[in-house]
């Protein structure tokens, strides 16, 4: 599948699964009160959209074993460098990230972060929010300049607002194995599948026998616009009503 359409099933899982998250007191930094007056453990509007963002960035995460993904262009000369060792790590595209183990280890190392480096925690958090935003084309049409420009305002003013808003980061490595795994599933419903259980070469392709072909019309034209749709609804529904 194309970037934006990961990134925007990755927004989708985080917006349908989250509110059950904030049952969970482990993944939550605040709190707040209900109508009766009874302090819940809750995730806020902020973290449910900064929540929604990193899912969207983490569900790029796998195809860094891919020179030509928006992932590995997102950053100039050093993500496709970084992307071109993880291809060679990996064994190729549609290898070693993109398998459930790669999630897993991806979302313990956002855990670690969040909970032992806040730096190291930001810089992730960052580098998620402006990948999201690439790729769900935030930019000047034709300009790839002035889009990166406005891809780093964008970015560096969402964080602030999550910082002054007092979101917290518990919930870090749940929102990064979220997303990728997500990418996981959405590249399991293509011609070629991944190996889900790698270091098991056996592909899976979900539905059995049907496979989206990549960047394709029904990709483009329909299924990006559906879930664009999806995910306003899903924010509204979650966060406005709050």
């Amino acid at each position: 599948m194309m970037g934006h359409t990961h990134a925007l099933t990755g927004a989708i899982a985080w917006l349908g699964v989250a509110p059950s998250l904030a049952a969970l007191p482990l993944l939550t930094e605040s709190s707040r009160y209900i109508e009766t007056g009874v302090m819940v453990n809750a995730l806020t509007p902020a973290e449910f959209i900064a929540g929604a963002l990193v899912c969207a960035g983490a569900a790029m995460l796998p195809d860094l074993d891919h020179p030509s993904a928006t992932i590995a262009q997102t950053f100039g000369p050093v993500t496709w460098v970084l992307s071109k060792g993880v291809n060679w790590l990996a064994g190729g595209h549609r290898n070693a990230t993109h398998s459930l183990l790669f999630a897993i280890a991806a979302g313990f190392g956002a855990h670690y972060l969040a909970a032992a480096q806040p730096l190291g925690r930001d810089i992730m958090v960052v580098l998620l929010i402006g990948l999201a935003l690439r790729a769900i084309g935030i930019g000047v049409p034709g300009k790839k300049f002035a889009s990166a420009m406005v891809n780093v305002a964008l970015t560096a003013g969402l964080f602030l607002v999550f910082r002054s808003d007092g979101v917290g980061y518990a919930w870090l490595g749940v929102a990064v194995a979220m997303g990728c795994l997500v990418h996981v599933v959405g590249d399991c419903c293509t011609e070629k599948g991944c190996p889900v259980l790698w270091p098991m070469k056996q592909r899976w392709l979900l539905p059995w026998k049907i496979g989206i072909k990549t960047g394709r019309a029904f990709e483009q034209k329909f299924l990006a616009p559906v879930l664009s749709v999806v995910v306003l609804g899903l924010v509204y529904w979650r966060i406005l009503p709050v």
